[in-house]
């Protein structure tokens, strides 16, 4: 296998559309790509040691993985749930089989002792500014574009990912413009996706048309809803035979291109699949672990903001009721519970350089889960340094404090609040992680400890998005049923709105809805993190924290109403209903939003 994969890697010229279907099984992968890493590496060593004496290191930078899964993520909630390009020079499995052996496999000693003392000369060598590009990133190859062509053709799939890397610099580059510019004053990206998604809605129109009347001739092979609930009911009762056997007839009919339905049976059944072998927290592992390219990352983000209302009316109602609670004040301190990029906040603060009177001084304290590795703040940090910019390129005067914590454990007495101030709190959507009474029990939940926390703080207001779902049940069936309705109208809204031929659709609902949906459905305890709740049931918790519901501002609502009429889909929807602002599709409530403050009178009795 070691001799078929070297061939293929140097003799063919797409390979890299190859091999992702050639091989798909990745330890078999690794074992192959290692003795072609040794060639490599013995080569490289030879050809470029004498000619100058960075091009060593960045060669073994190249072939020894960087340690930083995350360095060029944009969204560490944006997970994989496939294999990607089975490129040895990316990932951390190849330092792990420097080290390991696989089952079967009779590694030599000699070999073995190469690879370590590739990876400690790596460590011992200089640094150089050349390693570095223009942000102060690491280049994450350790090679520049003299350098791979230098190599030759032994060397393509160092170029290729090197082009990788140019690619994702590229994406950064977007997102700046989209942080710094904000959704509506940055259209040329918007604009080339509604004219392809035009162009490709056109094409699947005329596929259809074509193929409708072979299709109509055809009988509905199967429900696979039904399917999908008989299969969740025999996994409940732990039926592996019957299980399997459905999960068996599910996989025949799915599939993550085909329509919605097949598309979410195909998830779903990954799931499943994982609970009825107890294997749902490695899995989950094993998609949080996975690196995504910021290229795909970004342009699913374009796609979906272009076609999908819920992202973008959620920032539009926040920034309103921020603008409208510093009418006539001069300082703002805004407490962003899960800030992740800071896209949301450049709008804003453009609004508020053009307020009659001059802007308030903006500071922004962001509240996020820290990062693995040495620099837990490193992705707020960025987005800070983002707004920064931005806040300077308007006039506004800015501070931004990061804190990598875990929500409950953050105090007010942490936020250093200024009496001053007109304070707002902000968590969209963000709540949903946060462990309820299922898993504390006698204690306080870390739920409760944030809203206490808010409550303390005397805000003037509190913005609160959820998620509307009671997937959270303890009951597995109850869950699951939930999520199966919920979803639903999620890969609906995506089948309505976007081709089904087009990649970033792909990426979404891979990326995001297929990965919330999996942990949902395939884990249990600490390792399951979705948790939503139904709105009133947040509704009844907020007041139970000592938190006064505000009624909904009738102007916000009306402009939010125009802008949904205006721009997406009819099938949207924006409702209103005990004070909370609804959103969703085709009549399912998929998302509320709320205003809160501190209830002064019941907070005595609130501990």
């Amino acid at each position: 296998m070691s001799l078929t994969y070297i061939s293929h890697m140097l003799m063919e010229d797409d390979i890299n559309d190859k091999l992702s279907y050639k091989y798909t099984d990745h330890l078999k992968l690794l074992r192959a790509e290692q003795p072609f890493a040794q060639i490599l590496s013995a080569a490289a060593n030879t050809s470029l040691g004498a000619q100058d004496c960075s091009a060593p290191d960045a060669f073994v930078s190249a072939l020894m993985p960087n340690q930083d899964n995350n360095k060029d993520s944009i969204d560490c909630e944006l997970l994989s749930s496939e294999v990607q390009d089975p490129t040895f020079l990316n990932g951390t499995d190849l330092v792990k089989s420097n080290s390991t052996q696989f089952p079967g496999e009779n590694n030599s000693s000699t070999s073995m002792a190469f690879f370590k003392g590739m990876e400690e000369a790596s460590m011992l060598l200089p640094k150089h500014n050349g390693m570095s590009d223009r942000r102060g990133h690491k280049n994450r190859f350790g090679v520049d574009g003299e350098t791979a062509a230098s190599m030759g053709r032994s060397s393509k799939q160092i170029a290729v990912l090197v082009h990788t890397d140019s690619e994702e610099d590229t994406a950064l580059q977007m997102l700046d413009r989209l942080i710094l510019n904000g959704y509506n004053k940055h259209p040329s990206e918007m604009q080339d996706v509604l004219i392809t998604l035009d162009k490709e809605n056109k094409a699947a129109q005329k596929s259809i048309h074509r193929r409708g009347r072979r299709r109509a001739t055809q009988p509905v092979l199967t429900d696979l809803e039904t399917l999908l609930i008989r299969c969740a009911e025999a996994v409940s009762r732990n039926d592996r035979g019957g299980a399997s056997e459905l999960l068996e007839r599910i996989r025949r009919y799915s599939s993550p291109r085909g329509d919605a339905s097949q598309r979410l049976a195909h998830y779903f059944a990954q799931g499943l699949e994982a609970r009825l072998a107890d294997t749902g927290s490695q899995l989950y592992r094993s998609l949080i672990g996975k690196h995504l390219c910021t290229v795909e990352l970004v342009q699913a983000y374009y796609l979906h903001m272009a076609t999908c209302c819920f992202i973008n009316v959620a920032g539009l109602f926040s920034n309103c009721t921020i603008y409208n609670a510093v009418a006539g004040r001069r300082k703002l301190h805004i407490v962003h519970y899960g800030m992740i990029t800071g896209y949301k906040w450049p709008l804003l603060i453009q609004r508020l350089a053009d307020r009659e009177g001059g802007p308030p001084e903006v500071r922004i304290t962001a509240i996020n889960n820290p990062q693995p590795g040495f620099r837990p703040a490193e992705p707020i940090e960025e987005a800070g340094h983002r707004l920064r910019n931005c806040a300077m390129k308007f006039g506004v005067s800015f501070k931004f404090h990061a804190i990598a914590a875990k929500p409950e454990v953050v105090h007010a007495e942490d936020l250093h609040i200024d009496p001053d101030e007109v304070l707002v709190v902000n968590s969209l959507f963000q709540f949903r992680t946060l462990i309820d009474e299922c898993l504390t029990f006698d204690r306080v939940s870390p739920r409760d400890m944030v809203l206490n926390t808010i409550r303390k703080m005397k805000p003037s207001v509190f913005i609160h998005a959820v998620v509307n779902g009671s997937y959270s049940a303890a009951f597995f069936m109850t869950r699951f049923r939930q999520a199966l309705y919920n979803f639903t109208a999620l890969f609906d809204v995506m089948d309505t709105t976007i081709p089904r031929d087009n990649n970033s659709r792909l990426v979404v609902e891979r990326d995001i809805f297929a990965w919330s949906a999996i942990n949902m459905i395939a884990c249990e305890g600490t390792d399951r993190v979705e948790r939503p709740h139904h709105y009133r049931e947040w509704q009844a918790r907020n007041q139970r924290a000592g938190l006064r519901q505000l009624p909904l501002d009738p102007d916000i609502f009306v402009m939010l109403k125009d802008e949904l009429k205006n721009k997406y889909h009819k099938h949207f929807m924006i409702d209103e209903d005990h004070q909370w602002l609804l959103q969703g599709w085709k009549g399912r409530v998929l998302y509320a939003l709320s205003t809160w403050v501190a209830d002064h009178a019941s907070s005595s009795n609130v501990t």
